[in-house]
């Protein structure tokens, strides 16, 4: 079944917003707080903060994309508003990367479109095949993006504090994520799928590590 005109026109504006609007955190705070300001940064330093920052970043344009994609094809109302909530969610997170990109003084990925085409594909597949399995495949994100985080928090550096509080805040509410879309009914992704789902990750990871 094709999307609805509604959903088509949200989701063309949700990807207008996403890859050219500037995002802007609806908490309180606009990024997470440090307990003391980082010293400065050595210019290797900086490179691989602001790497990591842009793998991150390209993350959470994906994440608004399947979420998006997915809110778009489940027929569930209550289903639709959470799905959308945890993309509000989400633009927190955009706007955080971004920020922090900005103050490292580096880009955030040239393939963004790319990256968002994808993902917004990836979720109009999951939710075609039903709720049970959509909420599966959000979970299954969410337990990997959290997974990846840890990764993320090993390879900052030590000194960058901002960075380390927008991952660790990030990382919180992922598994928030996780374990809303498992007590929704997620249905257990079969182990093939998992393993394309990080491959997937892996290939992304790279090439936004770099462009």
């Amino acid at each position: 079944m094709p999307l609805a005109l509604d959903s088509l026109l949200g989701a063309a504006d949700a990807a207008l917003r996403t890859l050219f609007a500037t995002p802007h955190s609806a908490r309180t705070q606009p990024l997470p707080a440090i307990a003391a300001p980082s010293p400065p940064l050595s210019a290797a330093e900086q490179r691989e903060a602001g790497a990591l920052m842009r793998v991150n970043h390209v993350g959470e344009v994906c994440a608004q994309a399947l979420y998006t994609a997915q809110a778009a094809t489940t027929r569930d109302p209550v289903l639709r508003e959470k799905l959308l909530e945890a993309a509000d969610e989400e633009t927190d997170h955009l706007a955080w990367t971004r920020q922090r990109l900005e103050a490292l003084g580096t880009h955030t990925s040239r393939l963004n479109p790319f990256w968002y085409a994808g993902a917004f594909t990836l979720g109009l597949v999951a939710g075609r095949l039903g709720d049970r399995w959509s909420l599966g495949f959000v979970a299954e994100t969410e337990r990997q993006v959290e997974a990846h985080l840890d990764g993320h928090l090993d390879r900052l550096p030590a000194g960058d504090a901002a960075s380390r509080a927008v991952v660790l805040q990030m990382k919180e509410d992922e598994a928030r994520h996780a374990l809303w879309a498992t007590t929704a009914g997620a249905a257990e992704l079969p182990p093939p799928v998992k393993g394309l789902m990080r491959l997937a990750a892996r290939v992304m990871t790279t090439v936004a590590h770099r462009v």
